[in-house]
């Protein structure tokens, strides 16, 4: 007898809301766990056509670290405007001091899908440099992230 795989519907996902704290975590591996949040790839409904993972809430992002030597100085982020001599580089040093928000954002999101949905489970994020958010009406719980520091 043949089991069928059932598929999340838009109306049968619940989502919750989650507060991160990222002060002294490194980047990537925060913004791995805050990606399989985003998804919904750590709920037992997971589909990968449909949004179905929870709101993030990441405060503290000019606190975050990155592991390596000299990861701040080599580490370089570009943009490009479209047009001729357009480009513009900022090591991570900058970013982490200036742009705190914009770094843990592109680390996040850069592990999204790409596409429709991956730019619709993007908006579910929101991320603060400090701890004030203005979340409290959504009730958000504290979430730990289980794989950092290296323990399993």
């Amino acid at each position: 007898m043949q089991r069928q795989t059932t598929l999340a519907k838009p109306a049968d996902i619940q989502r919750k809301w989650y507060i991160i704290d990222a002060a002294g975590k490194p980047l990537g591996r925060l913004a791995s766990e805050v990606a399989v949040i985003l998804t919904g790839k750590d709920k037992p409904i997971y589909t990968p056509t449909v949004d179905c993972g929870d709101y993030v809430i990441v405060i503290n992002a000019a606190k975050v670290t990155l592991s390596g030597n000299n990861k701040l100085e080599e580490k370089m982020y570009y943009n490009t405007s479209g047009s001729y001599h357009g480009l513009r580089k900022r090591s991570a040093r900058v970013m982490i001091e200036s742009y705190p928000c914009e770094m843990v954002e592109r680390a996040i999101k850069g592990m999204l899908p790409k596409g429709i949905l991956g730019r619709k489970i993007g908006m579910k994020l929101h991320v603060y440099a400090d701890e004030k958010h203005n979340h409290e009406a959504q009730k958000p719980e504290v979430r730990e992230l289980k794989y950092l520091g290296g323990e399993k």
